[in-house]
């Protein structure tokens, strides 16, 4: 899989570093149940998906990928 850096161009993925899903929130607070299924209760979405990548090899730059899940065709990388 390719992903298009913004400022290098298009890399292999064996140059980033993936940081997770860009719209996951973590829960306030010392709730343990909410802070327990925020860890191991999450979607798998099928679909756009949004996330974060760090491109480790390159610029050093965290960059927001939108790729679908389903056949991991990148629509969108826009720096973060």
């Amino acid at each position: 899989m390719l992903i298009p850096c913004p400022l290098c161009g298009a890399r292999e993925t064996h140059e980033f570093v993936f940081l997770g899903d860009a719209d996951r929130r973590r829960p306030d607070g010392e709730d343990v149940a909410a802070h327990v299924a925020a860890v191991y209760l999450r979607d798998n979405p099928a679909g756009p998906h949004r996330e974060l990548w760090y491109h480790a090899y390159g610029c050093h730059g965290c960059i927001l990928v939108t790729r679908d899940t389903r056949d991991h065709a990148i629509a969108d990388a826009v720096m973060a």
